[in-house]
């Protein structure tokens, strides 16, 4: 037995003490291909400056094998070092067998320092050279995944199962490929893809893209099995939450959408999502207080997002809680830009409240995007009445009338504006 095998033993058994002996022994005496391949074990078991105290040694010896500059430099990545993983990477040539490898290790570096760009160019340069080595294949692959580019990843990882491998380096193939189809909106591909993935392989994001998958083919029923599913896996998993109680919202289980909905603030009482949801299914309902409390939560949790702001505004509107709807949505109004929704449901408060020179601005502020829009333009023409603008009232009445000649009762206080 080697001396590099006893040492191996020894690290197995935990005798760490022992193990540094064989080490101090086997850098004597074991020849170099014995030496080269406990470097490369113990790289993979994390022991890195044993690993790179072989290399170095057998680089005084091989100054030029290319491929143990590599494995340095990859050392010097993984502790921070990177101007030195760059020296070494510096000294292989584009002609060296291990330039491809060198390649790999360059773009685990720039990726590192968050230099995609170069990251993207070094891995299809390495592509380019050698377009079938599964190293290759899967790097890209990796990397388009984690930058959002799908459409880029799926050929590669298809083209790493036509070469047989259903996983590379503990990732599961069929897992990338039905999350790349999902997030490319290729329903039907990712799903036949996800329900392939090894149940060791079956993480709590393969789970959750699967029932969303299905909620997407309008398989509901299996989404929600699905999502059942999940959260007895992981309880904690706050996102499966909104995607089932969505989908009992979608067979009108409002009862049992609000129940997961409420389970899932019981995991995550920060999520301003899930309040603005259980609102939602709330007014299905019929339980008004109960959708105020959530939106106001929701709105104090994210108060910067306009969507559960207008969703609360609509509400107190509704509720006539008209002091409270200018309270909430006046300030917006020292932003450069507003949302043409706010001046609307401003407008209305304010014309409620007789503050007819604010309701009036708010109106002509909303006006160009709602000019068409039939409900906007009675209300507009209610505030024309109420302050006696009778030009603009009979511009407004007969845009109205144009857009919904059926409304008798507009019709004629339009002709009663004519003759007057």
């Amino acid at each position: 037995m080697s001396f590099a095998e006893k040492m191996l033993d020894q690290l197995e058994a935990g005798q760490l003490e022992e193990a540094k002996k064989s080490f101090a022994w086997a850098l004597r005496k074991d020849d170099d291909n014995t030496l080269f391949n406990l470097a490369e074990q113990l790289y993979g078991l994390g022991f890195l400056h044993q690993a790179q105290r072989i290399y170095l040694k057998l680089l005084e010896k091989y100054p030029d094998e290319d491929e143990l500059k590599t494995s340095l430099a990859e050392i010097a990545i993984d502790g921070g070092h990177n101007d030195e993983a760059l020296a070494y990477l510096a000294q292989v040539s584009p002609s060296s067998p291990a330039y491809v490898q060198s390649l790999l290790v360059a773009a685990d570096l720039y990726q590192t320092e968050g230099q995609f760009e170069v990251t993207e160019a070094k891995l299809e340069e390495a592509l380019e050279l050698a377009p079938d080595e599964p190293a290759v294949l899967f790097a890209l692959s990796e990397y388009y995944y984690m930058v959002g580019k799908y459409e880029k990843a799926i050929p590669l990882y298809i083209a790493l199962i036509r070469q047989g491998y259903t996983e590379f380096a503990k990732v599961d193939i069929a897992a990338r490929l039905g999350m790349s189809y999902a997030q490319s909106g290729k329903f039907d591909q990712a799903l036949g893809y996800l329900k392939q993935v090894d149940p060791q392989y079956q993480t709590s994001d393969v789970r959750f893209q699967t029932g969303l998958t299905q909620l997407h083919l309008g398989q509901t029923k299996e989404a929600i099995q699905t999502l059942q599913e999940l959260i007895k896996y992981d309880d904690q998993y706050a996102s499966a939450y909104v995607t089932l109680a969505n989908a009992y919202q979608q067979l009108g289980e409002y009862e049992k959408a609000l129940k997961t909905a409420q389970e899932g603030l019981g995991v995550d009482q920060y999520n301003e999502q899930l309040f603005s949801l259980a609102a939602e299914i709330a007014s299905h309902l019929g339980d008004y207080e109960l959708m105020a409390k959530y939106l106001k939560t929701a709105h104090e949790l994210d108060p910067d997002n306009l969507t559960i702001t207008l969703q609360y505004s609509n509400l107190l509107l509704q509720q006539h809680e008209y002091q409270a709807n200018v309270d909430l949505l006046a300030p917006l109004e020292e932003e450069h830009e507003v949302d043409p929704q706010v001046e609307w449901n401003l407008a209305q408060s304010y014309l409620a409240l007789e503050k007819l020179a604010e309701a009036g601005k708010a109106f002509e502020l909303a006006r160009p995007a709602y000019q068409d829009n039939p409900t906007f333009l009675r209300q507009l023409i209610s505030y024309y009445q109420e302050t006696g603008q009778h030009d603009q009232l009979l511009d407004e009445l007969e845009r109205y009338v144009e857009l919904e000649p059926t409304d008798t009762e507009m019709a004629e206080l339009l002709d009663s504006y004519r003759e007057f």
